[in-house]
Order: structure tokens, then sequence, then C-alpha cells
């Protein structure tokens, strides 16, 4: 089969207009090379980043390490929750990930007298109502919250609120490139999620410039596969789809739900859990219309969990198709799996750091599968019940 990304990529601009396919191919595509530039404009950043970080109390101990909240809403929520282990781990500090959301209802309920914060906002637009009033209202009545924005969009609200208050507030803005045009994140998704990994890193991003040389290659080589794959599966109709993952990789699964079902309009209904958790009820709604996709991690002690589950779902033949990603090849899961696919990194090679790459998957699933709907995947929505950027709502203080 040749590449049926290729073969997006190659048709007319009018026919890519026609079908509204002129983003979303291109920007899933792009990714393993701007993940280089987005390094690279953290290099430029260093000291710059440096300096908020030591100012915000990273690096401390005790009661001088700060709280580090990872804030964004949808896919920028689970931006924060593909980095809070890595963080939490090179960081040495509290770090969890909080969506924006519920900041602005309960914001209280977050911050306590006494404690140092630090909150890294994730937001491609940087214009959403929700996390501009949040940005805005920690920085006029909470002191002691100090605040980083990473963002593609230099013009956004939250870049604005930053530059008026320096001694609390800056921005990352990452190139225009990745400022992604079609409706779904998707190359925004996976290189603010590089941005962040090159935080935990500042201390040493030659180390993770080696890590990353990895991702790339990796990034590089799933492309063609999962896509091919992702045609397969996308065919069969399935009406249901249900993502798993342990650890970091819980937050590819939940993105690649989003992704599926944002980019086919709701027509395939999702659903993401973890692999101990699907047990408890969500597994009742695996059925013949049901893709099944795990996330499989290096870890032994996950990767024996996950093994089980997938045992268990092939004994009790439950959903229509299973497809499983994995870090290196392994050939005991081609008895419990329909489709295997090797991201073939290097042995060892941490969860934390595969978001970017394993992502890639539920993005062309949700693409294809857009197309395999007679849908538009640059604006999939047909109702407009949702937009690039989330519509408006009224803040109440």
């Amino acid at each position: 089969m040749s590449d049926p990304l290729r073969v997006l990529l190659d048709l007319s601009e009018e026919e890519k207009s026609e079908r509204g396919l002129v983003y979303t191919p291109q920007e899933i595509f792009q990714q393993p090379q701007t993940w280089g530039v987005t390094y690279r404009r953290c290099l430029e950043k260093k000291a710059e980043l440096s300096s908020l970080l030591k100012e915000s109390g990273v690096g401390s101990h005790g009661a001088l390490a700060p709280a580090v909240f990872l804030i964004g809403a949808g896919t920028s929520d689970y931006i924060g929750r593909a980095l809070a282990h890595l963080l939490r781990r090179r960081w040495g500090c509290e770090t969890w990930a909080v969506p924006s959301t519920d900041l602005l209802t309960d914001l209280e309920n977050y911050v306590t007298q006494g404690r140092q914060y630090l909150w890294i906002s994730f937001s491609r637009s940087g214009d959403s109502s929700e996390g501009v009033a949040v940005l805005e209202r920690a920085l006029l009545g909470y002191p002691q919250v100090r605040h980083l924005v990473v963002t593609c969009n230099q013009a956004g609200g939250m870049v604005e609120a930053c530059s008026r208050r320096p001694d609390k507030a800056r921005a990352l803005v990452l190139e225009q490139t990745v400022n992604d045009r079609g409706l779904a994140m998707t190359s925004s998704f996976s290189n603010m999620v590089v941005a962040g990994q090159c935080l935990a890193h500042l201390d040493n991003l030659e180390e993770y410039g080696d890590i990353l040389r990895h991702m790339i290659e990796a990034g590089n080589r799933f492309l063609s596969h999962a896509a091919r794959k992702a045609v397969c599966l996308a065919q069969l109709d399935c009406s249901k789809a249900c993502f798993v993952g342990s650890g970091t990789l819980a937050a590819v699964a939940k993105e690649s739900a989003l992704k599926l079902l944002e980019l086919t309009a709701g027509k395939i209904h999702t659903v993401s859990e973890s692999v101990l958790g699907l047990r408890h009820g969500p597994m009742s709604a695996l059925d013949a219309s049901t893709l099944f996709v795990l996330f499989m991690s290096i870890h032994n002690l996950r990767r024996s969990y996950e093994l089980d589950l997938l045992k268990e779902i092939r004994a009790k033949q439950l959903g229509r198709v299973t497809a499983v990603v994995t870090p290196q090849k392994c050939d005991s899961l081609e008895s419990v799996a329909d489709h295997v696919l090797s991201l073939e990194l290097p042995a060892g090679f941490a969860d934390e750091y595969r978001p970017p790459v394993d992502i890639i998957l539920g993005q062309l699933l949700g693409l294809f599968s857009s197309v395999n709907a007679g849908l538009q995947p640059d604006r999939p929505s047909p109702n407009g019940a949702i937009s690039r950027v989330v519509s408006h709502i009224n803040i109440y203080s």
C-alpha cells in the first residue's frame, strides 16, 4: 500500500480546499521536523527560562520548592498530563496537571497561603476566555504565584497579560509554523510537549537533545506505518473506540480519544481509561463495533498488567479489533492483538518522552476516520458545535 498520508499531501491545492485537507494532514506530517525547531527555540531562551525557574524556587528543597501546576483545557490539559511525571521527577517538586476550567470556578480551593507556586499554562491560541481569565485573576489576586505561558500565538491575550507583569509572568512563544490552523491541535500539541520536556531538562539541554534525536527518528519512521494502519482501522467503520494507557501514556490515550471524537464530529464515540481502571465498569462498553487501542509501557510492572488486559479482552472476545503501540518489537503480542505497531525506540527508552511520537497514531485515526465519514478534517464540525478557538464564555467573579 502506498503511504496514504502522502497521498493526501500530494492532492492539488484545489482538491485540498474542497475536501478540507489544506492544514491537518500537513500539520500531522510536519511534527518530527518541527520538534528540533522547538528545541532550538528553548535553547535560545534558556537564560530567561532558567532565571524564571530559579526565581520560582525550582531547584530549592523543602518549603522553598514551589508547587507546580500545569494548566490548560482540553488538548492543552493533556499536555500537562503528558509532562507531570517527568517534571515531578526532574525538579523534585509537587507537580500537578490542573485544568484551567477547574481553576476558573474553584481557584481559591487550589492555592493556599504561605506556599509558592509556579503555574505553567499551555495554549495554542493563548486566547481562550477561561485561560486568559484565570491568568489575569491569579496575577491580580495571588502574588505567591509565578507564571510561564507556553503558546503558539505571539498575539494572544495571555502573552499580552504576561507583558504587563514581567515581574511575575513570562511567555515562551513557539514558532508560527506550529500554530495549527486546522481545528484539531496536532503539531501544536506535540511541540508544546517537547517544550515542556525542554523545561524539565533546562539544566542540561544537551542531554535532552540526544533523547529528542531518537524521538525525531522514531516519529519519521512511524508516520507512514501508522498512516497505513490508521486507514485500515478507519475503513472498519467502528462506531466506538477505547484508548488505554498507563502513567504518562494515559495522557496519550486521552488525547487520542479526543482527536478521534472531534475529527469525526462525534460520529465515533470514544473513551479513554487506565489499564486497571477499564475493568471497573468501562469494559462493559467494548462490543462488536469497538476499536480498542493500547499504548504499551516499557515499564515491566505496567506491562504485566497491560498484557493481562489484552489476554482478557481476547479470551472474552471483546471489541471488534485490537491495536497495540509498543516501544520495540514484541512477538508475544501477535497472539493477543490484531495490529502491533512498533516505534522501534532504543531499549529502555522512558515512557515519559513518548507522547509526541505515540500520539501520531491517534491523530491519524482521527484524520482518516474523518475522511471516511465524509467530513472535512480542517473543519469537521458541520453544525459549528466546536471551533478552532473555543467560543467565548461569560466570565464571572
